[in-house]
C-alpha cells in the first residue's frame, strides 16, 4: 500500500530538534494528492516517510479514495500515534481541474478527520515550503528532491520530498512560529 523510506541518520537530518518536539510528539505532515506524500516524525524522534497511493481501483466509486484514506489515517494514528499535529501543503492553484477536485476531497476528509479527534492541523503555502527547504519560493521538482537528500533522506519522488520539507519546515519554524 504505502512505500517507506527512512532517514539513515535521523539526527543528522535534523540535528537540534525542538524540545517540544523531542517530549514525545507524533508530527504528521503531508502532501495531498492521488499520490500523497507523508512524513511523520515519530515519539521515539524518528522521521519516517513514504507515498501511499489513493488512485481509484477500475471498480470503485469515486468516493473510496476518500474512504481508504480515513482508513489510512487511522491506522496510521494507531500505529505510530496518536498524532499531535497534521501539517498539509496548501495548494491555492491547480493546473488541472481533477486534481483540484481531489486535493479538495482529501484536504476536506484530512480536516473533518482532525476535527472529529481534536488533532490541530494547518495548511503551509508551497511557496514557503519550496523556500525554506531551497532557498527558491518558485523551486521546481528536483529541487525539492535535492534538498531532501541533502538532509539524508531518500526520497522516492516530489510528493515525498515535499513532505519531509514540511515537516522539517513544522519542525525547525515550530509550526511556523519562528
Amino acid at each position: 500500500m504505502a512505500d517507506l523510506s527512512f532517514a539513515t541518520q535521523p539526527h543528522v537530518a535534523i540535528p537540534d530538534l525542538p524540545t517540544a518536539v523531542r517530549s514525545g510528539r507524533t508530527l504528521l505532515a503531508l502532501d495531498l494528492g492521488t499520490t500523497t506524500g507523508w512524513a511523520l516524525h515519530g515519539l521515539d524522534g524518528l522521521i519516517t516517510s513514504g507515498t501511499v497511493s489513493f488512485r481509484p481501483g477500475r471498480f470503485a466509486g469515486g468516493g473510496m479514495r476518500y474512504l481508504r484514506f480515513t482508513n489510512w489515517l487511522g491506522e496510521l494514528d494507531r500505529l505510530s500515534g496518536p498524532i499531535a499535529s497534521i501539517w498539509f501543503e496548501e495548494v491555492r492553484r491547480h493546473a488541472a481541474t481533477d486534481a483540484a477536485h481531489v486535493y479538495g476531497g482529501l484536504m476536506a476528509t484530512l480536516t473533518a478527520w482532525a476535527e472529529l479527534r481534536g488533532v490541530p492541523y494547518e495548511g503551509v503555502p508551497v511557496g514557503t515550503i519550496k523556500r525554506h527547504a531551497t532557498g527558491k519560493g518558485n523551486a521546481d521538482k528536483a529541487a525539492m528532491i535535492a534538498a531532501a537528500r541533502a538532509r539524508g533522506f531518500s526520497p522516492a519522488d516530489d510528493n515525498e520530498a515535499d513532505a519531509i520539507a514540511i515537516l522539517i519546515w513544522a519542525l525547525e519554524t515550530k509550526g511556523g512560529l519562528q
